[in-house]
């Protein structure tokens, strides 16, 4: 098969497993198409009383017990969450946080399950993602949204209670190409029986139920899996940059009997339902990096008035005071995105598939910067690890930790390049129903045709409303006192970029779906203007208790966004994208072999990709 042929088939694949309907709404939709919907998000949806009230005394149950019984300093110099800390979160309620309280869960809100996630992963990153790998990707949220009664009544008291699930899709030659994807699962009477191997199975070394994709046919299914079946071996438990103590592995299936029952869906449903589970699985990552810059912004004001050089207090230095501001606002407003996100998705009257993608991108790239900017902030002690720091006599402040530890959500449930390009298809939806085979190379002429007269009844009506709009009015959203000058620059921001993607549709036709660069632009504008939208809405609601201070974090968020809207958009035009495409293909050639010289490879020999041989079994019970 040629490489065209197998793009071809890897994105017919994915096509065919998107939610290609809207019969909701969508805020971020209409923010790319130039329409700035904001009734759709303010005032932000509220939760009942009942329902606050149990979140709050939850997350401090949270609080109160991972003060008193987690070391955080423990699972990171041992790579490993204690049994027994296990055990006590499943006495909270911890592993069933948003099931139903009919299936023994708490039936909590997603606001709350962030608000959890949030304060333990400023505290236990990995500890954090034991929590949400099980909650987000693992069993319940699946079997919440596609499973049966049968199989919610057999598997989500189970989950609830404390047995430890994961997600099993990405294989050692299979990441975010599922069309590549080998496992097999082969009907044989009232069982399937599955073949295969996976690869970086977070919680998958500790799990006792497994969600597996498989290939049935030519179709991908969905499997729950009991992780002690006969024929599954954990062949070992993997090691990574950060995330010490995250239970992650590979995971072989030989000859595993699975009951036909356990089809979650039908088959060929499986990557529906792994990218229909994301839509509010994706919440999870967006929760803890918040956390990640709660925390960050408490070690920099803090180092930033105790540390002092040349007579002041580092934080008084504009070198050093820029650098806390970035990391104070950044602060808010992914705290402020995580909740309107969260908010969105309880209220259920919206469809949040772009919303929660763009906080999961941005949340992800923005909290690295700011952990970034702290370690900066620290200069040497930035640099040392905390046990190293206590072990000299100085507070042991885990900040090389909290960066390495954060380096791997821009990867996960999607790496921000992945992640780039399903927004882009998402958000560009309205112009490919319109336009779709007028810039599809392979439509025939006749298909051409036809598309050139939809497209033009389309554009006929969309293209002027791109003209003028409420950000023209100099009275617009003043509800929003000091912050409505933001939101009128969202307003305009909001047609200027969608008048940018009709430009890029015109001149590049169908070969637009090869920009990436400049598609990848186009999202992280979106993604600046719905961080603005959200802090914005925060400010207003915060300022009714708390004065003016919100106002001035908001303000100076959207000054700083402001600022990076239109770099990107200088970049759209602007760039050296070809440039860079021709001399990457030049340095793959080995064209410049000679800037390789002088130097020595480190690396342990073995193939680029391959999978461990023999072994015994590292699984393991949580006891």
């Amino acid at each position: 098969m040629t490489e065209h042929a197998k793009y071809a088939e890897s994105r017919a694949v994915g096509e065919q497993a998107r939610e290609k309907e809207w019969a909701l709404p969508s805020f971020a939709k209409q923010l790319f198409l130039g329409d700035f919907r904001l009734d759709l998000v303010y005032p932000a949806p509220k939760l009942p009383d009942e329902a606050t009230k149990r979140g709050e005394e939850f997350v401090r149950a949270v609080r109160r017990y991972l003060d008193a019984h987690v070391d955080p300093a423990l699972i990171e110099r041992t790579g490993q969450v204690p049994d027994e800390v296990v055990k006590g979160l499943a006495g909270l309620g911890a592993f069933g946080i948003t099931i139903g309280e009919e299936y023994g869960g708490l039936g909590l809100p997603y606001l709350y399950y962030c608000r959890a996630l949030m304060l333990v992963g400023s505290y236990s990153p990995a500890l954090a993602t034991l929590l949400s790998a099980h909650q987000s990707i693992g069993v319940p949220q699946p079997l919440k949204l596609f499973g049966t009664e049968e199989q919610k009544r057999e598997f989500l008291p189970r989950c609830a209670a404390g047995e430890i699930s994961a997600f099993l899709l990405t294989e050692p030659d299979v990441g975010s190409d599922p069309a590549r994807l080998s496992t097999t699962a082969v009907r044989d009477g009232d069982d399937y029986v599955l073949d295969g191997v996976k690869l970086w199975t977070t919680n998958g070394v500790v799990a006792d139920l497994l969600v597996v994709m498989a290939r049935t046919g030519k179709k991908i299914s969905a499997f729950v899996v009991e992780a002690d079946s006969p024929g599954i071996i954990v062949k070992r438990r993997n090691g990574f940059m950060g995330l010490r103590g995250i239970e992650n592995g590979v995971t072989e299936f030989a000859q595993v009997r699975v009951p036909a029952k356990n089809l979650i869906g039908r088959e060929g449903d499986g990557l529906r339902i792994a990218l229909t589970t994301l839509n509010t699985g994706r919440l999870s990552l967006p929760a803890t990096c918040a956390g990640n810059a709660k925390w960050a912004l408490k070690i920099a004001r803090e180092w930033g008035n105790a540390r002092v050089q040349w007579g002041h207090k580092i934080g008084t230095h504009e070198a050093v005071a820029t650098k806390i501001a970035f990391i104070a606002a950044t602060a808010y407003a992914l705290e402020a995105v995580m909740e309107l996100t969260s908010r969105l998705a309880d209220d259920k009257r919206n469809d949040i598939r772009i919303e929660a993608a763009l906080s999961k991108l941005y949340s992800t790239e923005m909290s690295y910067q700011a952990l970034d900017e702290l370690v900066q902030i620290r200069g040497g002690r930035g640099y040392e690890t905390a046990e190293s720091l206590a072990a000299r006599g100085e507070r042991g402040v885990p900040a090389e930790q909290m960066l390495r530890d954060s380096r791997i959500n821009r990867i996960f449930e999607g790496s921000s390049e992945i992640m780039r390009l399903m927004i882009t298809r998402e958000a560009v939806d309205a112009h490919l129903s319109a336009a779709g085979e007028l810039i599809n190379p392979e439509a025939s002429r006749q298909e051409r045709t036809q598309a050139l007269k939809r497209a033009s009844r389309f554009y006929a009506k969309w293209l002027p409303t791109l003209v003028a709009g409420t950000g023209n009015l100099p009275t617009a959203y003043a509800d929003f006192g000091p912050l409505a000058a933001h939101l009128r620059f969202v307003e305009r921001t909001s047609r200027k970029l969608a008048r940018s993607t009709f430009y890029g549709m015109s001149r590049w036709q169908g070969r637009l779906e090869h920009k990436q660069s400049f598609l990848g632009r186009i999202v992280d504008i979106g993604a600046e203007l719905f961080a603005m939208t959200a802090a914005c809405i925060k400010a207003e609601e915060d300022a009714k208790d708390l004065g003016r201070r919100p106002y001035e974090l908001a303000d100076t968020f959207c000054h700083q966004a402001r600022r990076r809207v239109d770099a990107l958009f200088d970049r759209l035009w602007d760039n050296s994208d070809a440039h860079d495409a021709r001399l990457a293909g030049y340095v793959l050639e080995g064209r410049y072999g000679f800037v390789e010289e002088g130097i020595l490879d480190p690396s342990i020999e073995g193939p680029w990709i391959g999978a461990p041989e023999g072994g015994e079994n590292v699984r393991r019970k949580i006891l």
